[in-house]
């Protein structure tokens, strides 16, 4: 049986893209809760400064709690060089870059271009490799927007492949392709992925990061798996988006992603009634905010196996 990864990433794409702020302990019950029924990787936040993301204020405070339940790889986004510091001095063990693939959107989003996120990528890789081995983070670059941008439009295949190798080149461990305004298709997936693996090699290109934005979340995540893809990235009742790309909406919802997986004989290693359930922390905590996914509302079919593993 094929074991997927799934990564949870509602705890920085979710409520970062939401106006009020998660109270630290809700976060903390939703982490601890959504480990408990086998999720390995959580997205916890994002050490972008808090004037710009107030919602990500307390991402230190996370990664330490987090650390301390066992099993579970604590994974944080960085924006540059300085968030990179403070993610390594939180102790976080896994390290995400977004990489803009539009231009446009790099220069909104990060304020640098192609070229000067090439470099902040070397200097993060050689901060990375300088630290002791066993506490060394695996440090991924998102190439986002790899399948449109809101602001730019089409984005050319062969910048995405060029990017992705110049990322490997300047000593990331792997690149990710997100889809981070929902105009992906999977046609679009299977033959982006297919490109990018044959420049860069298979072993560095894993993730998927989808957006459910025109309905095409399950179906992308679907393309991605037939072209090798075994990790994928969701978001808790589909909360999330970018703050910084306008109409970007709706990541992948968890609860739907595990369902269809399971469903289909993958392995995950998680138990999707209590997944279910963790969706309460977030109703009690975020009252009145959109909660999305068919499979929390249809409730598990008569007879399903939901196939967990340890």
């Amino acid at each position: 049986m094929t074991r997927i990864h799934l990564s949870e990433v509602g705890p920085r794409d979710g409520l970062q893209s939401i106006k009020r702020v998660m109270p630290l302990d809700a976060k903390k019950a939703w982490i601890a809760t959504e480990a408990a029924a086998g999720v390995r990787e959580i997205e916890v936040g994002s050490f972008v400064p808090a004037a710009l993301l107030p919602q990500m204020a307390d991402t230190a405070e996370l990664v330490a709690f987090a650390r301390m339940i066992r099993g579970l790889s604590v994974a944080v986004l960085v924006p540059n060089l300085k968030g990179a510091e403070r993610a390594i001095a939180a102790g976080a063990q896994k390290m995400s870059i977004p990489f803009s693939m539009s231009e446009t959107h790099s220069l909104k989003n990060v304020r640098k271009s192609h070229a000067a996120m090439v470099e902040e990528i070397r200097a993060i890789a050689e901060l990375v490799a300088a630290q002791p081995a066993e506490s060394r983070p695996h440090f991924e670059v998102g190439l986002s927007t790899a399948f449109g941008c809101t602001m730019e439009g089409p984005v050319s295949e062969d910048t995405v492949v060029r990017l992705a190798a110049a990322s490997i080149a300047a000593g990331a461990v792997e690149v990710g392709l997100s889809d981070t305004t929902g105009y992906a298709n999977p046609a679009q997936v299977k033959r982006l992925v297919r490109k990018v693996k044959a420049e860069i090699g298979s072993n560095k290109l894993n993730t998927l990061h989808l957006h459910n934005t025109r309905g095409l979340g399950l179906a992308n995540a679907l393309a991605g798996l037939e072209e090798g893809i075994t990790t994928l990235d969701a978001s808790l009742a589909g909360l999330g988006g970018c703050p910084f790309a306008p109409g970007a909406s709706g990541n992948i919802v968890t609860e739907d992603l595990v369902f269809m997986l399971q469903a289909m004989g993958y392995e995950t290693g998680i138990d999707l009634q209590r997944l279910l359930e963790v969706r309460r922390i977030l109703a009690e905590a975020l009252p009145g905010e959109p909660l999305y996914g068919f499979t929390p509302d249809a409730g598990l079919p008569l007879g399903f196996n939901d196939g967990v593993r340890a």
